[in-house]
């Protein structure tokens, strides 16, 4: 098991998956506005170069795993264009978000979202061109386990993009990273979303999550034939590519 397995929202009894959804059924209301402001609106961007790395391969069915409020398949369906995109997620609360946000901007005829636990997806094999996944499995409760069911319902040749929050390798960024994230980032989120465990959770699991050259090797444990990295915003966030065999 990876560190961040071990780690959950509140403590207590029961599984990680569990205290996950209920974590983020309990900030869906003010997910999106912390996101936007936690990062200065950074995160956009990040979303938005995640997404070009798909561009050349023009694909037409897209699952975003998970989803939450459905920023990441909005931005997908607008830019790729895709026939059909899905927004997995274990979270309805978010969903239920996401959904609203979705038919405002009248692309519910492309984008739907299904509540899935990302372990054990519901799909078949070989599914979709294309999976993308936006600050989410560094919540998995087995991360090889996650990556080999986006393996799965993956067409051969299909790609996933991810984008994950880390920690910057480098001085002085990892110094400031780490003063903003024990300090301002827990108490601006629990002022915010009234969950102080929520935020502390965030911190936690971005210092214990794998990443870089180390996740490349995950990603090919779990069968994928080729993997990059690439590290943004002086390394706060990184955006991964990788490619089933065909």
């Amino acid at each position: 098991m990876y560190e961040q397995e071990h780690i959950k929202p509140y403590h207590a009894e029961g599984e990680k998956k569990q205290q996950v959804a209920q974590m983020f059924d309990h900030i869906a209301p003010t997910y999106d506005a912390l996101n936007h402001r936690l990062s200065w609106n950074i995160d956009k961007g990040w979303r938005k170069k995640a997404i070009q790395q798909l561009c050349p391969f023009a694909p037409q069915t897209v699952l975003d795993i998970a989803t939450g409020t459905g920023d990441f398949a909005i931005m997908a369906a607008q830019m790729l264009q895709p026939r059909k995109l899905i927004g997995a997620d274990i979270s309805t609360g978010m969903m239920k978000i996401g959904e609203q946000k979705v038919a405002k901007i009248g692309l519910s005829h492309v984008i739907s979202f299904q509540k899935e636990d990302c372990l054990a997806l519901s799909f078949q094999e070989n599914s979709f061109d294309a999976v993308t996944a936006a600050f989410g499995i560094r919540n998995f409760q087995d991360l090889d386990q996650g990556l080999r069911e986006i393996h799965r319902v993956l067409k051969p040749g299909g790609h996933v993009s991810i984008v994950e929050l880390t920690q910057p390798v480098a001085f002085p960024m990892r110094q400031l990273f780490k003063l903003y994230s024990h300090t301002f980032l827990p108490f601006y989120g629990k002022l915010l979303s009234k969950d102080k465990r929520a935020y502390e959770y965030l911190t936690t699991t971005i210092e214990a999550f794998p990443q870089g050259e180390t996740m490349l090797q995950i990603f090919a444990k779990a069968g994928f034939a080729k993997a990059q990295f690439t590290r943004l915003t002086f390394g706060i966030c990184t955006m991964y590519l990788a490619q089933k065999e065909k």
